[in-house]
Formats: structure tokens, sequence, C-alpha cells
């Protein structure tokens, strides 16, 4: 099904209907380079098998420390390629030191996969982990994170663009403020990379975990973190192999000097070599030049479905991104989702349960997710809206 749906201009239904792909917040369609790269190389491995076909790609693989450094305003020795976002928030997250004491803030639209190591490990250590309270407009409250600071805290876990609402949080400025303190801030760009300029130079944070498979339109099983130097000396890597480190002696390693120093030996070359593909793609295309497609889209979506009766529009925040979210009076996301899978359009539903701070606080216990990428045409996102009024009469 993937195969045909990147072949043709517009993917259909199996009855041959156009469908509408508004999920690139959860796995986007792939271009047809980075399919081309994965299952080109999947071929080569069957042919002469993997080590080998590795070895023929060596310069292209070591090139693409440079794509992502391009993509994401950092040095090719700041970047290593991970099998996910969680996994890159994970290693990063392991390896900044915590002691009794000390203390994590995060900001409420925390996600699950990263408020729940949080959690974790500050019971584990004795450190604590609080949560900074969001401003009228849903988006972290930087006066209350500054009252907050002082020189125990050792990192800010910041979400950039929540899993279900399209604010995008105001990363320089809590960059700014938790410098001021000497704490780190890890940004997760899960769902701000590949939509939005994702740059460590201009957000002046200390480490990105990003994933390939959603708006950056990778592969499944891609991620890729950034470790600014000046972060790297403060922090311990704690899952090592082979790959990140020597074996000089018979009791002596010595560990890497730059980012890799996080990666681990296996990995699916081809996914990152469709990941690379993936990177170029959005850098020839432009990343200002995605932010404003897919902002136009999605506030085509937003003001469309704000004008239907019986649909509230869930979305907060002052800057908007590609993610619309909605409820139906009376009618369940999970019901919502599945009336529009019937004419071919495709939404995923947002729970409390993965953003419970920001959910709860705002008495939500689900939404509809939309999340139109550039390659929805506007005539498809108004053939959308038409959908979700059905659902709603």
């Amino acid at each position: 099904m993937l195969v045909a749906a990147v072949r043709i201009k517009h993917p259909r239904t199996q009855g041959g209907a156009m469908t509408i792909f508004l999920d690139s917040a959860g796995s986007s369609l792939p271009p047809r380079e980075v399919l081309d790269e994965v299952i080109g190389h999947l071929r080569r491995e069957a042919e002469i098998g993997g080590y080998v076909a590795a070895q023929e790609r060596e310069a292209d693989l070591e090139a693409g420390y440079g794509v992502l450094a391009e993509l994401l305003g950092a040095s090719p020795d700041e970047i290593a390629f991970t099998d996910s976002a969680t996994r890159s928030w994970l290693t990063a997250f392991d390896a900044v030191p915590l002691a009794a004491g000390d203390r994590v803030l995060f900001s409420e639209a925390e996600y699950a996969g990263t408020a729940i190591p949080i959690l974790r490990r500050a019971r584990e250590v004795g450190a604590s982990a609080e949560a900074v309270p969001s401003d009228q407009f849903g988006q972290i409250d930087v006066d209350a994170l500054k009252d907050l600071l002082d020189e125990r805290v050792k990192l800010v876990s910041l979400v950039h663009v929540p899993t279900n609402g399209g604010l995008v949080n105001p990363a320089r400025e809590v960059a700014d403020a938790a410098h001021e303190v000497g704490a780190l801030v890890l940004l997760d760009a899960c769902q701000s990379i590949g939509q939005l300029p994702v740059r460590a130079d201009e957000l002046g944070v200390d480490l990105i975990a990003g994933t390939g498979r959603k708006w950056l339109r990778g592969p499944r099983g891609t991620g890729v973190l950034v470790v600014r130097r000046e972060a790297a000396a403060r922090m311990t890597p704690r899952l090592i192999d082979l790959h990140s480190a020597e074996w000089t002696a018979p009791d002596e390693y010595r560990l890497r000097d730059d980012a890799r120093v996080y990666e681990i030996w296996e990995t699916s070359v081809a996914d990152r070599l469709g990941l690379i593909a993936a990177a170029r793609h959005a850098l020839a295309k432009g990343l200002d030049v995605i932010e404003r497609e897919v902002g136009e889209r999605a506030r085509r979506l937003r003001d469309g479905l704000g004008a239907l009766p019986g649909v509230t529009v869930r979305d907060q925040g002052v800057r908007k991104a590609g993610i619309v979210t909605f409820t139906v009076d009376g009618v369940a996301a999970t019901e919502v989702r599945d009336r529009l899978a019937r004419e071919g359009i495709t939404v995923t539903v947002s729970w409390a349960s993965s953003t419970l701070l920001d959910m709860t606080r705002r008495g939500l216990a689900e939404v509809v997710r939309a999340s139109p990428h550039y390659f929805v045409e506007p005539a498809q996102v108004d053939q959308a809206v038409e959908a979700v009024s059905r659902c709603a009469r």
C-alpha cells in the first residue's frame, strides 16, 4: 500500500476514491526519493550482504551528518543518528547528571513518553520533577519559569510543538532563562522538525531530539539527536558500546569525543539513508516555504472547522503550527475518526493519557487531531471540513 501511495500523485482507497491524508503528525507519507533509497538499499543488501552494501554507501552515510547539521543549525560533530525521537530524548536525558536535591522542570504539555522517565529518574535519585504552569494562551509561562528557576535546576525539558495541539512554545525565551542559572535545555522537537525551521544555533537550546517519520517525511525507525559541544562537556553517556567507545586496554576504554558517542553500532542502514534523503528533500524545498505552506493549510482547516455548528477547535498558542485539534459535540473522537476514514480521510485521536497535565487542565479526555502537510491540496482541506460537518449533524 505504501509503494502504491507514493507512486501516484494522490493515494486512493481500495475502492478507488481519492484519500486525504491528514496525519503527518503521526507518520507522514515519504517522498519518492526516500522510498527509493530505503527499498533500493534493502535490495542491494539482498544481493551482496549488509556489510558490503553499507561499505558501498560509506561516503553517503558520512555526508549525512553534514546534511542533518545543516537542517538543524548545528555542526556535524554535534549530530547523532538514532532509531526514534524517543530514543534520542531518553539517551540525552539519561546522560544529564542528576543527584539528590536537584530539580527538573518541564512544561504542562509534556508528552507521556518523556514525562514518565522524568518522574521515574527523579524518584530514583531523590531529585524533584516540577511542571511549569501554562500561560493564558496555553504555552509555557516564561515568567512562571523564571520564578521557579534556581541553581538546583539541572534540566528544563521543553516540548516545542505539543502532540495534542498546534501551538509553538517559545524555545528561545526558555533557553535564555534556563541558562541564567546554568540549566541545560532539552527540546523535544518530535512535532516540529520538518514543518518548522528548528535550528540549535537560533533557538539556543542545548539538546534537540527529533524523529524522521513525521513532518520530515522520513522512514519509521529513524531519529536524530543534537548535542551542542558546550552541553556535551557536562554530560555522561551511559549506554555505550564498541561504536561509541574504543577498548584500549584490558581494563580501559576511551569514549568518542563527538555526538556519535550517543549512537550504538547496530542500525538500519537503509532507513538511515532514507532519513538523509528526507532531510535533503526538506532543505531543497526550504523550511521557510514548508512552514508557510503547512501554516496556510492548517489555518484553512482551523477556520473551516471553527465555522461549523457543533464543532470546537481546541488549538491554543500565540504562534500556531500544522496540528489542528477539535471535538464534535455528542460524538466521540474515535467515532469521528472512523467516519472520516470511511470517506477516505485519515486523522487520528489524541488521548488525555498522552498529555495528562494539559488535557486535565483543559477538561478534555480526547481530541481529534488533523495535521495537513504541504502536499495536501487546499481543495482537500475543504473536503475534510465538509466531511466533519456531516459528522456534526
